[in-house]
């Protein structure tokens, strides 16, 4: 059988792209904000994950260019032979005072964080513990590290357990334990309850790793995650966290205790041969962070309005699901209600995300939206407006 035979049976791009309801790889021909336009037409911007709005801020767009001038455009290698510049060891330097570890590892993207970790820390005689709804970089990290696998029902504190009892099997006493879970769901929008897993954790001698990603920049005191918006950075393992969302970037982060940070920068396969952050996504980075420690402003108008639209779409009787973040769901079920839904949403000037199985769960179909610090409030009215004119007219919300 010709290996291709799978690329030339696949037909499902190209239906949906015949019917006109293809809604990915839209070009958008803006810089990234609350408003982007597509096709030359201006649209609403709830499809980004940049929550502090930073991708625009003069003081990002000055250090990513000092650092182009000052570096050049690559590294041209890995950080492990020739591509360590000082600017990297200043960033993980800010960000382990950032996040209160005493040692952070930044890779050049946050998928190549996760699968560096992961398959560095867990080998074939470990067990990783993952919640089902966990990122796929942390299932593709499960993969290559060899470790098995047990998995467990969403936020669910007995199916955790459950989870750890045949981890604890698999290990025969010889094996350990890694549960990772997202800090902040990146498709529901909820958080995990990292205070009532710790000690279920303790019991079986399980370290924890949480996936920051759409945490970091919005969830603690300074932003400095989900532990510390829970008080409880020393009893995580290891914090995970990327630089494409609130660090306006590119790239990701692991940090934890110095001599675990130093084993992951020794055996991290994905870290050792890939080619180190680019020097001005690493300005970026510096950029960002000199914002979120000096300008709270920021963080404090995105929750302004999360709040705003976290009420405003329960008010229209839209299912929000449990989302308690920048990332909110319209969960509509059905895929061709969602698609369709989408569909009218641009043509009325809205950018939304279509969700579908397999990255939610069957008959979940759900608009993901997503908000950020720069939203004003004229936006978030018109946008509030849009979706009551398309529910009522397609039937989700009563006429």
């Amino acid at each position: 059988m010709d290996i291709f035979q799978k690329a030339l049976d696949f037909t499902e791009a190209r239906t949906a792209r015949e019917s006109g309801y293809y809604p990915y790889f839209r070009v958008i021909e803006s810089e990234s904000d609350s408003s982007v336009f597509v096709d030359g037409r201006e649209l609403v911007m709830l499809g980004s994950n940049n929550y502090l709005g930073l991708t625009t801020h003069p003081h990002v767009r000055e250090r990513a260019a000092q650092a182009l001038g000052e570096y050049g455009t690559s590294c041209t290698g890995s950080r492990l032979l020739n591509g360590n510049l000082d600017i990297h060891e200043e960033l993980e330097e800010r960000l382990a005072r950032f996040v209160g570890k005493e040692r952070v590892l930044v890779f050049s993207t946050g998928f190549g964080a996760n699968i560096g970790t992961i398959s560095a820390i867990a080998g074939r005689h470990d067990t990783v513990v993952i919640d089902k709804d966990d990122h796929a970089s942390i299932y593709d990290g499960c993969k290559l590290s060899y470790a098995k696998v047990e998995r467990f029902d969403h936020n669910d504190i007995e199916a955790l357990r459950a989870a750890l009892e045949r981890a604890s099997a698999n290990g025969n006493g010889h094996g350990g334990i890694l549960v990772v879970v997202d800090g902040v769901f990146s498709m529901e929008g909820d958080i995990a309850p990292l205070p009532e897993m710790l000690p279920v954790l303790a019991e079986y001698g399980a370290r924890l790793m949480v996936d920051d990603a759409h945490a970091s920049g919005v969830l603690g005191p300074m932003g400095s995650g989900t532990a510390a918006h829970f008080g409880v950075t020393d009893q995580v393992g290891l914090i995970m966290g990327t630089f494409s969302k609130s660090f306006a970037s590119l790239g990701g982060f692991i940090a934890g205790d110095e001599l675990v940070i130093d084993y992951i920068k020794h055996n991290s396969r994905p870290f050792i041969f890939s080619a180190a952050m680019a020097p001005p996504s690493v300005g970026a980075c510096l950029g960002a962070l000199d914002v979120m420690e000096s300008e709270p402003q920021h963080r404090e108008r995105l929750w302004d309005v999360v709040n705003r639209m976290q009420a405003g779409y329960r008010e229209l009787g839209f299912d929000t699901g449990t989302s308690e973040t920048p990332v909110i769901p319209i969960v509509l079920g059905d895929e061709m209600l969602m698609f369709e839904f989408w569909r009218r949403l641009l043509e009325e000037g809205v950018f939304v995300n279509p969700v579908r199985p397999p990255a939610v769960p069957a008959g979940r179909a759900l608009l993901r939206t997503s908000y950020m610090a720069t939203h004003t409030d004229a936006q978030m009215e018109f946008v509030l407006e849009t979706f009551g004119k398309v529910g009522r007219e397609l039937g989700v919300l009563q006429a």
